[in-house]
């Protein structure tokens, strides 16, 4: 490109600037045939080799010195100097499981008179429970879960609870697998203790005949032959390794290791949806099955879901031997949550380290969220963190504003960052139109600069169609507003924004290995496809 045509292209995106600055102004003369794409994403520039580019330019290693002297400060000094403003920051954390549970009595109550009947021996009704994110499912459950074992432990009776996340743990093989492991693990803990009781047993025996009265032995030689069963179950045990084998030996290896003795299990399956669209029900089938071929041992299961409607994909079977109870939590409204917040923040933080709006903002920004705990106390824990940050003594309600926008800011480089490749560079396309000015985009205009940027990276080009509907979930991602407009007599059309921040999102997009090959592309323009 000449001298001229960069002096053009310079006042074109000057023109771009002071319309873009100038909200009344009637109509942008900026059209994508001014983009430059290479101008747009930056100039080459020569970066030495030992030089981060994501860094301060300005800073070397050159400029950190690391002294050696008593009176200097060291890296850390200055960020210690300030104090603290929590007292235990582990209780504003999803995996916090607190001791009471504001507002869910009536669920904790449900499920407890489901359980109870493991305390007595007995199987229990498998438990369904639904509700949406953050309406404290995980955290009842497991605090349920918590005072069942440890009433069991009171009382003598065997009773354990095993939990699995089915986001992590989504296929049949990995639960089972899991679980065989959980319970070969016990079993050897179990075979150990019981070796070290008879080896107790025989010295006692040894230096004493009548040691033996009231027991189950009546002799050394009895001592000795139980010892060598349990030794052979060991031998015998073997875990499962997370990949290799058939899931019927897995499976067989599983119920072999729950019916080792007797006792009651409650499986909790976090996810249970995510379990149900990656493997399909055979797990669940399985499970629900057990019971009926178990000799010494019970399995009652737990299923958490945020998806309401998971069941209509189960086998008719397994649908109503799992769903014999079900739990629903509905959302927290405002005041629940600002009690669930009070609860957390007089164990969270030091005294007077909240000012009296900050609880009443994160419970109201939650709230909107669908009465979401779980973000309200991220909201509350991230504040706090600003504010330690910034060495404040209290966390204010500008604290909660920059939370808000920092976890939002978090969620939009999450879901970006993920999006498939086809995706990534419509919304690139879309980001170099704003870039340049470019108001009110339509789709025609949106899909000549995807065309151009797949041929740029040697990407297939999908169609208008299937760009528009691509577009169309960005939509409703929340990444991208599209609306429809009509166009009178020339028919109608969407017209896109950004509903994200553009530097952002366009440093999250460069990330990709593939769209970061653009940056070394040469500069071209593009024609506008007008409507």
């Amino acid at each position: 490109m000449g001298e001229d045509e960069n002096s053009q292209g310079g006042n074109r995106r000057e023109e771009a600037d002071d319309t873009a600055r100038n909200g009344d102004a009637e109509s942008t003369d900026v059209s994508a045939e001014d983009i430059d794409i290479q101008a747009s994403i930056g100039p080459d520039t020569e970066v030495p080799d030992d030089v981060d580019q994501h860094k301060d330019p300005d800073v070397g290693l050159d400029k950190v010195v690391l002294n050696d002297d008593e009176g200097s400060k060291g890296l850390f000094d200055d960020l210690l100097a300030g104090e603290p403003i929590f007292e235990n920051k582990e209780v504003l954390r999803p995996s916090y499981t607190p001791h009471e549970l504001p507002h869910r009595t009536d669920q904790i109550n449900q499920m407890a008179t489901i359980l109870v009947s493991a305390l007595r021996g007995e199987t229990p009704s498998n438990i369904l429970i639904y509700g949406k994110t953050g309406t404290g499912k995980t955290a009842s459950a497991k605090f349920v879960s918590q005072e069942l074992e440890s009433t069991s432990q009171k009382y003598d009776v065997p009773c354990e609870v095993e939990y699995i996340n089915c986001e992590v743990t989504d296929t049949q093989y990995r639960v089972l697998a899991q679980l065989a492991n959980k319970f070969i693990e016990k079993n050897f803990e179990r075979i150990e203790a019981e070796l070290d009781r008879l080896d107790e047993m025989r010295t006692r025996a040894t230096e004493d005949p009548n040691a033996l009265v009231d027991t189950p032995y009546d002799s050394i030689a009895e001592i000795d032959e139980r010892a060598e069963e349990l030794e052979t179950d060991a031998d015998e045990m073997e875990t499962v390794p997370m990949t290799g084998w058939p899931t019927d030996r897995v499976y067989t290896t599983f119920f072999d290791a729950v019916d080792y003795k007797e006792r009651v299990v409650v499986i909790m399956l976090d996810e249970i949806d995510k379990l149900v669209e990656k493997s399909g029900d055979d797990t669940l089938y399985n499970l629900s099955r057990m019971n009926s071929e178990l000799t010494n041992s019970r399995i009652s299961i737990m299923g958490i879901s945020n998806d309401l409607k998971f069941t209509d994909f189960l086998d008719p079977r397994v649908k109503s031997s799992l769903g014999e109870e079900e739990i629903v939590f509905p959302p927290y409204d405002a005041n629940q949550l600002r009690d669930i917040l009070q609860h957390r923040a007089d164990v969270a933080f030091k005294g007077g380290a909240l000012t009296d709006d900050v609880i009443p903002l994160c419970a109201a920004f939650a709230a909107q969220e669908h009465g979401d705990a779980r973000r309200a106390l991220d909201l509350l824990r991230t504040a706090g963190e600003l504010a330690e940050r910034g060495q404040a003594d209290t966390v204010e309600e500008a604290h909660v504003r920059q939370a808000q926008d920092k976890i939002e800011l978090d969620r939009v480089v999450e879901v970006v960052r993920t999006l498939p490749t086809q995706s990534k560079i419509v919304l690139f396309a879309i980001i170099l139109l704003e870039k340049n000015g470019v108001r009110n985009i339509n789709t025609g205009e949106v899909f000549n600069i995807y065309k151009r940027l797949c041929e740029e990276i040697d990407a297939d080009v999908l169609t208008q169609r299937r760009v528009t509907d691509l577009i169309s979930e960005l939509d409703m991602l929340g990444i991208v507003n599209a609306v429809v407009v009509s166009k009178g007599r020339y028919g109608r059309t969407k017209e896109i924004s950004l509903s994200v921040p553009i530097d952002e999102t366009e440093a999250v997009l460069l990330t990709d290995s593939r769209l970061g090959d653009i940056e070394s592309a040469q500069p071209f323009v593009q024609a506008r496809f007008d409507n």
